[in-house]
């Protein structure tokens, strides 16, 4: 390692609060769902909610902060790639479709 050694965050508190955390998201994703309709804007929170959830787990639970540069980077891309994804097929869904075909 070339730096100091972060100190990991993996007390029962703040892994409590993670969870409390991923649950309210989850329910705020679910409400979202249940009472707007169907459209790009809806779209776009489900997928900022997608992209939190991922980032707090890599936080928290797998404890991104502690690994080597380069994996904490392509987990970063992993977790940026669905919502990503999800806000272009809001932004233009038919173009996302053709690439999509077969």
């Amino acid at each position: 390692m070339t730096g100091p050694v972060q100190r990991l965050a993996t007390t029962s508190r703040t892994l409590s609060l993670a969870w409390l955390a991923l649950m309210a998201l989850t329910g705020a994703s679910a409400a979202l769902g249940e009472w707007l309709e169907p459209g790009a804007a809806v779209q776009v929170l489900v997928a900022a909610i997608l992209w939190a959830k991922g980032s707090l787990v890599a936080r928290r639970f797998l404890e991104s902060a502690a690994m080597h540069p380069f994996l904490r980077r392509v987990l970063a891309g992993f977790i940026a790639f669905s919502p990503a994804v999800i806000v272009l097929g809001a932004l233009f869904p038919d173009a996302l479709l053709r690439l999509a075909t077969l």
